[in-house]
């Protein structure tokens, strides 16, 4: 019967992946518990299994007086063969259930090894069960996965990673991404039930979840030559998602929509109907900012860059698209840019500035000298004020109409001073 048994735990731990010597120290240590009470030993048992026969044997443990450390603990320990007949029917369901936990925790521990490194990454998974609060996704034989969906008024510590009017049905196929892997032997548990879950937790509402998809469809996006820049998302409304080419003779944006749309087109089937705008990034903060409001025209676009504040002025018609339903376009694409966006129409944005006062331009210094990479213009004033606007002849301060005019008075000059002298 023992060896039986024996043989057992050996298949189990061949199917299971489990050490074998690890098993049988763990089974140890619980049958030691569960005799010590079982005999009400005082001190403890220490339990061996022969590794060829299975066979039990229990020791009851007695402290040796001399082994006594400085802290008080004992060091050694007699054993006294305390074996029973017949293995306890407490003792063997306690057994059993040691080895269900540890081909539960095994089995997670496997698991978190394998997909700790892949968060991020997409799954194609099999819908095997779905509650109000989570559906449980088969992602392979023996690997599953749960997408929470609570609701978070009843439960805060929760998670919601299901989009809005999404439901799942049994068999369904489903992709999403893992955002989480849970570590079976982390001793925090900072919600309900967490260790009796799926280790491995996706979502379907992680911006993640777009850029993978992309990935699939888009072979300029999985070979690098095409860069998702930022993506801002409301989960089963509306997306946004910059893209930039490191090829300048590419076009990063009809590289995502594909031939007729089709690239895109199933992007949004696998989302459920989710509207997705693509749009070009830029190193231009302003022409980022115009381009994210799309499919709004813009005007004029002023940037504040220490306060990270974008004014935008679009045409009159065009106010109510660039703001969309409920602000949800303005909100997309200033989470996209990281700018603070303020939408005015030209009208509203007229009236502002007709209010403004603006500064006086300077008085323009007739006599000031011309700059070097300008040609330098005429020096004569004439009797209202007014600067000549020809040009100076070379090697003179004046044009050929007033270099005349100006050696006479010259000369006129000479004469007068002479005069007063004499």
């Amino acid at each position: 019967m023992a060896s039986d048994m024996m043989d057992a735990l050996m298949a189990l731990c061949q199917e299971k992946h489990i050490d074998q010597l690890y098993l049988i120290d763990r089974l140890e240590q619980s049958l030691a518990k569960s005799y010590a009470e079982i005999l009400h030993l005082d001190w403890g048992a220490k339990v061996t299994i022969d590794r060829s026969s299975g066979k039990i044997y229990v020791y009851k443990l007695i402290p040796i007086d001399d082994s006594m450390d400085e802290e008080g603990n004992y060091t050694e320990w007699e054993e006294i063969d305390v074996t029973p007949r017949d293995t306890s029917r407490i003792a063997a369901q306690h057994a059993k259930a040691e080895i269900n936990a540890i081909v539960r925790n095994s089995a997670r521990e496997q698991i978190f090894e394998e997909f700790s490194g892949r968060i991020g990454d997409i799954i194609n998974g099999t819908v095997l069960q779905s509650t109000p609060d989570f559906t449980i996704v088969k992602i392979r034989e023996g690997v599953e996965a749960e997408l929470p969906h609570f609701d978070q008024r009843r439960y805060e510590g929760e998670r919601n990673e299901r989009p809005q009017g999404e439901r799942y049905s049994h068999n369904q196929r489903l992709k999403a991404v893992i955002i989480d892997v849970r570590d079976p032997n982390s001793n925090l548990q900072p919600v309900r039930g967490e260790h009796s879950r799926p280790p491995i937790v996706v979502s379907r509402t992680h911006p993640a979840l777009i850029r993978r998809l992309f990935e699939q469809e888009v072979p300029e996006i999985y070979e690098g030559t095409v860069e998702v820049k930022s993506i801002a998302r409301e989960p089963g409304m509306r997306s946004k998602v910059a893209v930039h080419s490191l090829d300048d003779r590419l076009d990063p944006v009809g590289a995502c929509v594909g031939p007729k749309g089709s690239r895109v087109r199933a992007v949004v089937s696998e989302l459920r109907g989710e509207r997705v705008d693509v749009i070009l990034w830029d190193a231009d903060p302003a022409v980022y900012v115009a381009n994210a409001l799309s499919p709004a025209k813009v005007s004029r676009v002023l940037i504040d860059a220490e306060k990270s504040y974008a004014g935008v002025i679009v045409p009159d018609d065009q106010l109510s698209l660039a703001i969309g339903k409920e602000g949800q376009n303005a909100r997309l694409a200033a989470r996209l840019t990281g700018w603070h966006i303020d939408i005015k129409n030209e009208t509203l944005a007229a009236d502002i500035l007709k209010n403004v006062p603006v500064p006086a331009a300077p008085e323009e210094d007739l006599l000031a000298p011309v700059e070097d990479d300008e040609p330098e213009r005429c020096a004569h004033v004439g009797e209202d004020g007014i600067r000549c606007r020809n040009q100076a002849r070379p090697g003179s301060r004046f044009c050929g109409v007033h270099d005349d005019i100006e050696l006479v008075d010259s000369a006129s000059d000479i004469i007068d001073e002479a005069d007063d002298l004499i």
